[in-house]
Formats: C-alpha cells, sequence, structure tokens
C-alpha cells in the first residue's frame, strides 16, 4: 500500500447483486469477503441468512438492498423488506429513493420514504445509506435537495448510485455512469458533516478510490474489492 494511503479493501461494500448469480456464487463471494476482509458484503435480500451464516466471526459485515434497484416499491414494502433484513441478521441497509417523486419535488414525500426505513434500521441498530441514483438526476438542485433531507434525518450515509441505472449516452450507448468526481464533490459539501458518503458504481482501480477519498468518500461499493488494492492493474470489469 502506499505510504499515507488508508486500505481502500477494507472500506469496501463487496456488491454481489448481478441478478444472475447464484447460491454457489453467492457463497463463494462471501469466502471470498473473509480471505479479503472487505467492510461487508451487500448481498441480495433472500440471500442475507446465508451471508451471515458464512461470515459470523469473519469480522465481515452482511448489508442489503432495499427497494432495490429502481426505489419504486411502495414506502410500507420498502420498510417491511428492511425489517425483514434486519431481522435475517443484515445490519447495514442500502435503501434506494423514489426517484420519480424526487424528481416532482414532492419532498415530503421522499422525506417520510426514506424516515419509515430509519425507523427500522434505528430500532434494530442497522446503518442506513440512502441512495440517490445520480445517473438518472441530471439537476444538481435536486442532489442538492436531498442531501439536505439526508442531512435534517441523520442518515448514516448518502450513495451516488446503484450500479444499474442504465441511461443512453451520447455515443448512443445505455449504461450507468455510476460515481462521478463531481456528484461526491457536491454530496459531501452538502451533507452535513455527521453524514457519511459512499461512492458506487465506476470504483474500479486505486487511483479512483484514492481521488474519491481525497472528495471525503470512506466506503466503496464494487463487485471487484481487488481492484483497489495499489497494485492492481484493469481487474474491475463489474459493478
Amino acid at each position: 500500500m502506499s505510504e499515507g494511503s488508508p486500505n481502500f479493501v477494507g472500506m469496501v461494500d463487496f456488491a454481489l447483486l448481478h441478478p444472475t448469480l447464484t447460491d454457489t456464487e453467492l457463497q463463494q463471494g462471501c469466502e471470498r469477503a473473509a480471505l479479503l476482509k472487505v467492510a461487508t458484503v451487500c448481498i441480495k435480500p433472500y440471500a442475507v441468512k446465508q451471508a451471515v451464516q458464512c461470515l459470523t466471526g469473519t469480522g465481515v459485515g452482511v448489508g442489503t438492498v432495499i427497494g432495490f434497484p429502481h426505489g419504486s416499491h411502495a414506502t410500507d414494502i420498502k420498510a417491511a423488506e428492511a425489517r425483514l433484513a434486519c431481522q435475517d441478521g443484515a445490519t447495514e441497509l442500502d435503501m434506494v429513493i423514489n426517484v420519480g417523486k424526487a424528481l416532482s419535488r414532492d419532498w415530503a414525500y421522499v422525506e417520510q420514504d426514506i424516515a419509515a426505513v430509519q425507523r427500522v434500521a434505528k430500532e434494530h441498530g442497522a446503518v442506513l445509506k440512502v441512495i440517490f441514483e445520480n445517473d438518472y438526476i441530471s439537476d444538481a438542485a435536486v442532489k442538492i435537495t436531498l442531501c439536505k433531507v439526508c442531512t435534517q434525518l441523520g442518515v448514516d450515509y448518502v450513495k451516488t448510485s446503484t450500479g444499474f441505472g442504465f441511461v443512453r449516452q451520447a455515443d448512443g450507448g445505455v449504461r450507468a455512469l455510476g460515481a462521478t468526481l463531481s456528484d461526491l464533490e457536491l454530496m459531501r459539501k452538502h451533507c452535513g458533516p455527521a453524514v457519511r458518503v459512499k461512492a458506487a458504481g465506476g470504483v474500479r482501480d486505486f487511483a479512483t478510490a484514492q481521488r474519491m477519498y481525497e472528495l471525503g468518500v470512506t466506503r466503496f461499493g464494487t463487485s471487484s474489492p481487488e481492484a483497489l488494492q495499489p497494485d492492481a492493474r484493469d481487474k474491475n470489469t463489474g459493478y
């Protein structure tokens, strides 16, 4: 590791979220997480119990996603999903906001949607991360207001992306950009100091992680944590 650089692998939420991952692949991912000593696995909701069983005693936490990937679940469903996840052993919850409501500037709805999941998280002592899905939000004012809402509610983290926010790009291709340096700078600037920032999507190498860390990022979402080692070279092809 470079002198003065933190252990970025130890700051990773190892994303095991692709729809095609089998039970065997999820188990292998958890075993890999234990060897690497990442912060957590971010597992698909139905696999939380499997991950807890695999990772107990390893020091690697188990997180899952709520309202994933598009945030369009009814609030009561998000809260119920969060409750079940915590009962199954998840200690971190990454929830997707209702993007359409944010773009509609229905801030009362957005706030109560987040607050409902936050209440469940607090009841169970779980960490709450709120995913903006910035690929779908071009207006900086919307992102700034989301930062203010999250600060007022006192959530633990704001997070850039799901990694599955696919939009058509200028070259005609459809892909998710994920975390950008400009979005991370905006989120750190407009969130209160108690709210941490997670970068997800596009975190593909040590140099990128270093730049993001310097902007105030303290957690990374990636499907290839080895790529965040200082000696890694182009290892990440995933989320």
